[in-house]
């Protein structure tokens, strides 16, 4: 029984050596280029391919804990238990044929690829590790079909049946034309259902190219690039040292030392915990992380400094979302790479705009205002720790960020080999230096980081798919004259935009309004005269809103969980905090020197 056990969980153990492999290799290039003037034969070409197997076993390990983001789950958390039963059904059976379907047209892609086969490194074809493709979503539509049965010959029946029938559908009438109404009412229940994100964009991706009559492979082409993309191996490697980062000691030394620094009062409290907690969502590329990493510690620190409860729940739910503009966080890499500006100009234009995001959090928000009602447990200036005593213990993570930033806006580093480096430092520090991950807990991690980075390549994937055909279809030429049409001058253009993405940041997940979203109204925002660099934070700043906004809102359930609220109570709490931060958004539109004057010092 453990046998077949360690058998089922075998992704895991591909994703995890995926991940190992994507770590050394750079970190060898670097170690083998001074002595040799070589590198491993392709090694970067290596790493990104190793991405693709990562972002597939990861999407399977992620399916496995139930880790597979869903947009809306209406019915399936219907009081009805025959409809939550129902929806449920529906929506396993309807991701298993939509899987199979592009487990086929992956194939199809692979087979192309056989036809004219390239050599990786060492002799290796392409091809061999793009068929993680076809095999990865196979085998997800196998996992959403066996769910379905209550014994094993009604789980084998369906685990067989839904995805040939998804996939020989899709070869069957792969370069037909087939109408879209069909698919959108399915598509449009799914949804309502609970069913993956990545479900429904790849779903709604075949059919918008089968309305056109042209071929499926192309979606698989399309999460074949977005996966092996030359900068995208820098996002695992920067979450799975975040992820080290949130399971060691460090949060309650960074925590030691922010208070020591900011005082033990109402404000240097309040100060703390919003720093402490956008630095640390900037590392673990989560916001929900940062909220079951931070929350335990920081809401005891806030109730004794005098903050009433409810007022501590909601500065621990909206300062977790701020780390999305501060290097490295994983958007602020995604919207780099989509629109196409160097990673290193994004970390430093991210800098000026996060420091105005906590600002107006903490004073337009209200969290540094004594509250009359509860008194204080101690004098304001009396700090836990001497600051000295408490930076010391939290040397290594403070120059965490230098390792990561430094090595890459200096030009050291690539930006996987930063990310590589950052993480084998996270590595050294945390479990040589502190003694606090033993095998066990860095194993877990590398699970972990596998789980979140699957579940999120799946998604960017199929998004960048729907988005491709947006594109071909001249969907963003229509969108610019369309809005130049009705909105006269930048300063509209700026307030309809803000309005726009803050309703797109509440009803979508962040990684899929990056793809789908950044090259429909980049170039709308070229058109005004907006940098893409400027007009990339204000997109981030107003995404990062969309974690306390529901539906979308995750920041709102983890903090419902995390603190034993109800999500009603959680989400009136951040009121405050959603207006402070929108006042803040509109100031950094309005005032473009706050994104572009460090990439301009630094020559970026």
């Amino acid at each position: 029984m453990g046998g077949l056990r360690r058998l089922g969980a075998f992704d895991q153990w591909l994703a995890g050596l995926a991940l190992v492999l994507m770590l050394l290799i750079p970190l060898l290039e670097i170690v083998l280029r001074p002595l040799f003037g070589a590198g491993i034969e392709n090694g970067p070409g290596l790493v990104q391919h190793l991405g693709l197997v990562l972002a597939m076993f990861g999407a399977l390990v992620a399916e496995r804990q139930g880790e597979l983001s869903s947009l809306c789950s209406g019915l399936a958390n219907s009081a009805n238990p025959l409809l939550r039963k129902a929806a449920d059904y529906f929506a396993r059976a309807s991701s298993a044929l939509i899987a199979g379907m592009l487990a086929e047209a992956s194939w199809t892609f692979v087979v192309s690829e056989m036809a004219a086969p390239r050599n990786l490194a060492y002799g290796m074809p392409g091809w061999l590790i793009e068929a993680a493709m076809p095999l990865g979503f196979l085998l997800l539509a196998v996992r959403f079909a066996a769910r379905l049965g209550h014994n094993w010959p009604g789980r084998l029946l369906a685990a067989v049946g839904l995805p040939l029938c998804g996939m020989l559908f899709a070869g069957h009438f792969d370069g037909d034309t087939l109408p879209l109404w069909p698919f959108a009412i399915w598509l449009a229940a799914m949804l309502l259902c609970g069913a993956p994100i990545f479900t429904v964009l790849g779903g709604l991706a075949l059919a918008l190219f089968w309305q056109e009559g042209q071929p499926l492979a192309a979606v698989s082409l399309s999460h074949y690039q977005i996966t092996v993309n030359p900068s995208l191996p820098a996002l695992p490697l920067f979450t799975l040292a975040g992820l080290l980062f949130a399971r060691s000691g460090a949060a309650a030394r960074l925590g030691q030392l922010f208070t020591a620094l900011f005082g033990s009062g109402v404000s240097g409290t309040a100060i703390a915990a919003a720093v402490l907690c956008s630095f640390f969502t900037a590392f673990t590329g989560g916001s929900g992380v940062t909220i079951l990493a931070l929350g335990g510690l920081l809401l005891p620190l806030l109730t004794k400094a005098g903050f009433p409860e409810r007022r501590g729940i909601s500065l621990v739910t909206s300062a977790s979302a701020l780390g999305v503009l501060l290097a490295p966080s994983v958007p602020l890499i995604m919207y780099a790479i989509i629109a196409r500006q160097p990673i290193n100009t994004m970390f430093l234009a991210g800098l000026l705009p996060a420091v105005v995001m906590v600002g107006f959090l903490l004073l337009a928000g209200g969290y540094l205002r004594r509250s009359p009602t509860v008194p204080l447990a101690g004098p304001e200036k009396a700090p836990a720790l001497p600051v000295k005593t408490a930076l010391w213990a939290a040397k290594w993570e403070v120059l965490a960020p230098v390792v990561a930033i430094g090595s890459l806006i200096s030009g050291l580093a690539t930006p996987t080999e930063s990310a590589a480096l950052t993480t084998a430092y996270a590595l050294f520090t945390q479990a040589l230096v502190h003694r606090e991950l033993d095998w066990a807990q860095i194993g877990h991690t590398l699970r972990q980081c596998a789980a979140v980075i699957g579940g999120i390549m799946v998604i960017l994937g199929m998004a960048l798919g729907l988005t491709n055909y947006l594109v071909d279809a001249g969907i963003p030429d229509a969108a610019t004259e369309w809005v130049q049409a009705i909105l006269p001058n930048k300063f509209a253009f700026l307030v309809a935009l803000n309005l726009f993405l803050l309703l797109a940041g509440a009803l979508m997940e962040i990684y899929a309004a990056i793809v789908v979203l950044v090259p429909l109204l980049l170039p709308v925002a070229i058109s005004y005269g907006i940098d893409p660099v400027h007009f990339g934070i204000i997109f981030l700043a107003n995404i990062e809103m969309g974690f306390l906004c529901p539906p979308a809102g995750m920041n709102i359930y983890f903090a419902s969980a995390m603190f034993g609220k109800s999500i009603r109570y959680v989400a009136g709490s951040v009121l405050p905090a959603l207006l402070a931060m929108f006042l803040g958004v509109l100031t950094i539109s309005a005032l473009p020197f706050l994104a572009n004057w460090l990439p301009a010092v630094f020559g970026h």
